[in-house]
């Protein structure tokens, strides 16, 4: 299946979603620690980032600075779609949200300060409304 890439329809059908939990980002010199089971991982020069459960990362003793609520976006949006990441971003900064994005092969996952989840998420909803 073909995603999406025209950005109106992106944007009315982005149908987001607040998944349950909270989520940290932490960085390890090696492989996944064993009972860790991240989101989302990052190789970079400088480790390997994880994106995992707040629960997994206390009980592995992995630090952490940022909690963040995890959103995905419904919509099948293609890997080359121009736009969406922009609006998308550029709504939650007017509201003074902080946004980090990981695309998927199907969708887009934006990990937004936890306590402000609820205030992103109708934020998102009047953006894809067309509001």
């Amino acid at each position: 299946m073909t995603g999406e890439r025209d950005l109106g329809l992106l944007l009315s059908g982005m149908r987001p979603e607040l998944n349950e939990g909270r989520y940290v980002f932490t960085s390890v010199p090696g492989p996944v620690p064993e009972g860790v089971t991240p989101q989302v991982t990052v190789a970079e020069p400088e480790g390997l980032t994880l994106v995992l459960r707040q629960e997994e990362a206390d009980r592995a003793g992995l630090p952490y600075d940022y909690v963040a609520g995890w959103i995905t976006l419904r919509v099948h949006s293609a890997l080359d779609a121009v736009g969406l990441t922009a609006a998308v971003a550029t709504a939650l900064a007017r509201a003074g949200l902080s946004c980090n994005v990981v695309a998927g092969f199907h969708h887009d996952h934006l990990f937004v300060p936890h306590d402000a989840a609820p205030e992103a998420l109708r934020l998102l909803g009047e953006l894809s409304a067309g509001g």
